[in-house]
Order: structure tokens, then sequence, then C-alpha cells
């Protein structure tokens, strides 16, 4: 049964806000124009733009939100139509909210069967989490590999993945360097100290961020480490915290990835749409996803992981996400902010914020 819209959008933000976003930054924001419209923000602030090479990734996230907006929508009996403008994002803009686009509300018509598949998408979305535990060494099988890449071919995008131990310990090596070649950037490095949580306490004030215990590791050892960043060139501590990253990685024999069109904003948000499609299917058979997005956004590492993996890119086409996947004991949960801090206060007199007409 469709509910009352008059309280629609704070209901629905109270789920979507579980949607995963780089550095758990939770850069989108809404703006209701209507009981049933809103306007979609990309917040710059909170954005990732130290690696140039990322910032294609603002769309991705607003893509993962727009995906995950309309699973929430369908659980509540609405469909969700959108009205995307795909205009660059300039992190060095004055008006630091970037506008995504205007998403309307339909109700759709009861019907038994669509609800109940809808219900089923909304349970795997609420369930989602990322898993940095150590997996379990069993291999996620054809049936679901074939339907993760047939939920991106319909999108126009390629899943591929491997069991092959050599590219698999070669591209979790390559993750683990990247994070000490970041380090050496002063703007990323001050980036990612922004977005750490070194205690529970922190992580729980804070609401966002990467804390030290979903990265599985324990919050002293990280603040130490990462407040001495000198010291990770030093063969025994280096040695120490490789160690203690690796650790983390016990039992992963397979990855995965996605490749095809990522040329321009339009490419950007329908990659990030088709990413949590793949993330919520796996999400509904019990299979676990980390991704590792660095080693995406580090162009000399990406470049490593195109020659490892035997990948083509041209044509605008590349490879856009790698992660791993398998089965883990359940991971801790990351904390989000409030429903009411992703919705922006309305401003009636403004013009450019009506409704689109209906179609």
């Amino acid at each position: 049964m469709v509910m009352d819209a008059g309280a629609l959008w704070l209901d629905l933000v109270e789920d979507v806000r579980w949607y995963p976003s780089p550095h758990n930054s939770q850069p989108i924001k809404l703006r209701a124009i209507s009981d049933t419209a809103a306007v979609v923000y990309y917040d710059l602030d909170l954005g990732l733009p130290a690696e140039s090479f990322g910032i294609p990734f603002g769309h991705v996230c607003a893509g993962v939100f727009l995906e995950s907006l309309s699973v929430v929508a369908a659980a509540r009996g609405y469909r969700t139509i959108e009205f995307l403008e795909h205009s660059e994002m300039d992190f060095a803009a004055a008006d630091r909210l970037h506008r995504i686009g205007t998403v309307r509300l339909e109700p759709v018509p009861e019907d038994d069967e669509l609800q109940s598949a809808a219900q089923h998408r909304f349970v795997a979305f609420r369930s989602r989490m990322t898993s940095r535990r150590p997996y379990d060494s069993r291999i996620v099988g054809n049936e679901i590999l074939t339907g993760a890449s047939a939920i991106a071919a319909a999108q126009g995008y390629k899943f591929r993945s491997t069991t092959d131990a050599r590219i698999v310990s070669l591209l979790v090596q390559i993750n683990q360097k990247t994070l000490f070649s970041d380090l050496r950037n002063d703007a990323v490095y001050a980036e990612i100290m922004h977005w750490l949580r070194f205690s529970k306490e922190e992580a729980a004030a804070l609401a966002d961020g990467l804390s030290a215990e979903t990265m599985i590791m324990p919050g002293p050892v990280l603040r130490f480490a990462m407040r001495h960043r000198g010291l990770w060139s030093f063969p025994v501590i280096g040695g120490l915290i490789r160690a203690i990253y690796l650790r983390t990685m016990r039992g992963v024999r397979q990855l995965g990835w996605l490749e095809g069109p990522f040329d321009e904003p339009a490419d950007y948000l329908e990659a990030g749409r088709t990413f949590m499609r793949v993330w919520l299917f796996f999400s509904e058979k019990g299979v676990c996803l980390h991704p590792f997005g660095t080693v995406i956004t580090n162009p000399a590492s990406h470049a490593e992981f195109v020659r490892a993996a035997g990948i083509n890119e041209t044509a605008g086409r590349m490879a856009w996400m790698l992660f791993r996947f398998g089965y883990s004991a359940t991971p801790p949960a990351a904390h989000r902010r409030p429903a009411t801090s992703t919705l922006l206060s309305p401003l009636p007199e403004d013009t450019s914020l009506q409704e689109p007409l209906r179609e």
C-alpha cells in the first residue's frame, strides 16, 4: 500500500542513507520541492578530489544513490522518474552543491509479484555491507557469476572475474602497494586522514568516515601508523603494517571487475547504477564484496591492474571497478548520519527548483 506522501521523503531517506559511498563520506543531498519530487545534489565538500583520476567517481556515487533510492521507493509502492543533468563536476566551484538532477515519485499499481520482488531487493539493500574481513576460501559458483554478468550486460557493461591464484595474488599486492603509494601524496594523505576514525567512539559520534573497526585494524595501531607515515619506508615497521593489512585479505580467491563506457558524466552515473545492481544481487545470494577503489583511481596502479588482467581499454571504455568477493563472517557495521542531514531546507521562491512536467 502506498503511504501518505506527507512524510514520504524523510521516510525514504531514513533507509536510503545506507547507500555505500567512497570513504563513507555520504555526499548526496536531497531538497524536496513537493511531496513527490526532490532535487538531488552532490556536496562537493564531501567529495574526494585529491586524485584527479577519481573525480568521475562523484557521479558514480550519485548513480549508486539513485539506484538505492529506486530500491527503497519500490518497497514503498513507488517508482522513480529521473531528470538528470549530466554536467561535469567542478570541485573548485563557488556553489558547493553540484546539481545531479530531479527525481519524481509515482505510485505503481499494486501487484503482489512485483511487490514481493521489490521487498526482496529492499532486504538485500538493507543487509548489504562492505566486508573487509578475511574470506573463507569458498568460490562463488557459476550460477551467481552468470547472474551478475547478465545484470551488467543489461546496462551495457561487462562483469569479469578470475580465480587464477597468480592474478588474484598480484592484484591484492597491487592494492596493498597502492595504499603505501597514496600516502606519499600529500593531498591524498590529507584526504584519507580527514575521513579516518580511529576509535569506536569517534566513529559513532561523527557517523561517517572509515573506522578502524570496519577496516579490521586496531585503532591505536592505525592511528600511530597513519600519523607517522614516514616510518612506512623502514623495513621492520613497513613490513609489520603490510602484514597486518594482508591478514585481512586471507581467504580471498576471487576478484571481479566491471568494464564498459566511462567517458562522460552520463557514463559514470550508469556505471554506479550498474555496480549497485550487481552488489545487491550478490547481497541477495549471501556474497560479500569489498571494492579496491584506490587501484582504480591511482593511475599507476590502474595501469598495473589492466596489464595483469589482460584488459583492453579503448574508445571511451575502461575497467572502472575492481573488487574482491566471496564469503565472510558478518563485518562490523559502518555508521550513517541521521536522515535529516541528507535533507536540505526547501527554497520555495527559487523557480529553478520547480517540479518537472509530468510525462
